[in-house]
């Protein structure tokens, strides 16, 4: 089991990453390399070791140490554990820990688009999606129903922030993802990126073009991107212009869109599936 260590005192360098850094900060604390990011619920990191994520240190409540807890540090070697009462893990963090358990890790580099694409089929793309809940929730869906990886472009939140990964269940651990680089020009020559590779690209969004999610010519591309846009203006025009099709979600009783989250999980059942 790793290194159990009582907090007494919140002051404690080795605390800053739970207590005092922001998500953005942690991202970048290790420059040059990768940056560190907090997995919560014992789900969430067990999912991130089975993902091969390197652990600094743990945060665990007092009475989770010898239950849920337990089998997780007993796979970590001598790794710090901090502990203390509920209360002060709340006072010390700001917020209430999902069951009891936090854990410092270190970040992966992140593989390049090709590398995320080379096997796959169906991928998600998330067009500067900038609500971590709304993150989780997609990965949650993409891994579920039949997405083979997902790519983010540079506005969108960290699926690694902790309410991200949390909301995911731990999924953004099992699908393959990464960010398109900057330099990548979103749209143009991130959609020109994705055609190389052999992907007809599919923007959900109304507009006078649209077809339905439903069209029997989805199902028989063999290779598709479903791109999806931001909360509330949803996607750019010159994303909708570049790709192959634009696709709406038929609605009922006058309602004319899903929350972003939602309509991922509709429209990966839909175009996920293959003739």
């Amino acid at each position: 089991m790793g290194k159990i260590i009582e907090i007494e005192d919140f002051n404690d360098r080795q605390l800053d990453i739970y207590a005092r850094m922001t998500e953005g900060q942690l991202v970048h604390c290790n420059e040059p390399e990768e940056g560190v990011f907090i997995a919560e619920s014992p789900l969430v990191i067990g999912r991130a070791l089975d993902a091969g994520y390197e652990p600094i240190s743990f945060l665990v409540e007092h009475r989770h140490l010898e239950t849920q807890a337990k089998e997780l540090l007993e796979r970590v070697g001598n790794v710090p554990v901090y502990t203390a009462e509920f209360d002060i893990l709340t006072k010390l963090t700001g917020f209430a820990l999902t069951r009891g358990m936090l854990c410092a890790m270190h970040r992966k580099a992140l593989p390049s688009v090709e590398e995320v694409c080379e096997k796959a089929k169906r991928i998600a793309v998330l067009e500067d999606v900038v609500n971590p809940t709304n993150v989780g929730a997609i990965f949650r869906s993409a891994a579920a129903l039949h997405m083979d990886a997902v790519l983010l472009t540079a506005a969108c939140s960290d699926p690694l922030y902790r309410r991200a990964a949390r909301v995911s269940m731990g999924n953004v651990f099992l699908i393959p993802w990464t960010f398109f680089d900057k330099k990548d020009g979103w749209p143009q020559t991130g959609i020109q990126k994705l055609r190389k590779m052999g992907f007809s690209t599919a923007a959900m969004a109304l507009s006078d073009r649209s077809i339905s999610i439903d069209d029997p010519v989805l199902r028989h591309e063999e290779k598709l991107a479903v791109i999806l846009g931001t909360e509330g203006t949803g996607l750019m025009k010159e994303t909708m212009a570049c790709c192959d099709y634009v696709v709406r979600i038929p609605m009922s009783h006058g309602v004319d869109s899903l929350n972003v989250a939602a309509a991922s999980a509709v429209a990966f059942w839909e175009l996920g599936k293959r003739d």
